[in-house]
């Protein structure tokens, strides 16, 4: 019995080690990750808020749902470790509205550098955020660049690497946050967490600062229904155009960092690929998705 299971133990990790698709690192055993968490293989990351307002037609847990899809599309396309998704990060412009969590930007940019960090020191240099909001941005640049000078590559996804895509798409003129784009994407992604008979146009005088629901603030972005844009505006057609830029775009992300050398010396080989270059944005603009 014992010679068998060490035989079936044998199979199943020179399968994991073969995979030409992606494996996820939370349904193996520590010594079946040994295997596939090597030098020569990316991890990927997806990032996506539970617990954050997004509209009154929209759940708390959309990006969570955008994330676990966008992870879901790359599981199947590529041969990268995917380790378990990060649902809390930094979202501080929307604090006003129940259910609504963030992070200090300090300590999203923390959680992303010790998790790299912990998975790097078995083995992988290279990794990849799938990231669905805007005020992330901002730790993880900081986390890529914390992970650079130790020799860990970090690049992650910025939705205006498909900017042209969404332009062509869009009639609201204004709008990021559970607006005509992101409700288009959630209606192809999870149908069935839109509830667009409540969805309504959401546009107020913009002023810096965090979304409010108060009409006399001075500061903010005033907006009753937590959304920003013109959900009523969206489409299932419209949000099949945006996603599918988004996976590849995300994809060809993850080809560029596959191509790039492996740092196995421990030095940073250069600045992260990919690095979006808007990564100084005031984290208090209402972050899309």
């Amino acid at each position: 019995m014992l010679t068998l299971h060490g035989s079936a133990q044998k199979t199943s990790t020179s399968k994991i080690r073969n995979n030409n698709r992606g494996i996820l690192l939370e349904n193996l055993s520590w010594d079946e990750a040994e295997q596939v968490l090597t030098p020569d293989r990316v991890v990927v990351i997806a990032l996506g808020a539970e617990s954050k307002e997004h509209g009154r037609h929209l759940q708390l847990n959309n990006d969570w749902v955008m994330a676990e899809y966008l992870k879901r599309r790359v599981l199947a396309a590529a041969p990268v470790v995917i380790a378990p998704t990060i649902n809390y990060s930094f979202y501080p412009a929307f604090l006003e509205y129940p259910g609504s969590t963030s992070l200090q930007s300090s300590t999203a940019r923390d959680m992303t550098v010790e998790i790299c960090r912990t998975l790097a020191a078995h083995g992988p240099r290279r990794f990849y955020i799938i990231n669905t909001g805007i005020s992330t941005i901002k730790p993880l640049s900081e986390a890529a660049r914390t992970l650079g000078s130790e020799g860990i590559t970090l690049t992650y996804f910025d939705f205006d690497e498909i900017d042209g895509v969404v332009k062509q798409v869009q009639q609201e003129p204004e709008g990021t946050h559970a607006d005509e784009i992101e409700t288009s994407m959630m209606l192809y992604i999870a149908p069935a967490t839109v509830r667009m008979s409540k969805a309504e146009k959401d546009l107020h005088p913009d002023h810096p600062g965090p979304l409010t629901r108060d009409p006399n603030a001075t500061q903010g972005l005033y907006s009753p229904t937590g959304a920003w844009g013109d959900p009523t505006l969206a489409t299932r057609e419209k949000g099949r155009v945006v996603t599918e830029a988004a996976v590849k775009a995300i994809l060809s992300d993850i080809q560029n960092l596959q191509r790039l050398p492996v740092n196995r010396a421990g030095r940073s080989p250069s600045q992260p690929l990919g690095m979006p270059s808007g990564t100084q944005q005031n984290a208090a603009i209402p972050a899309t998705h």
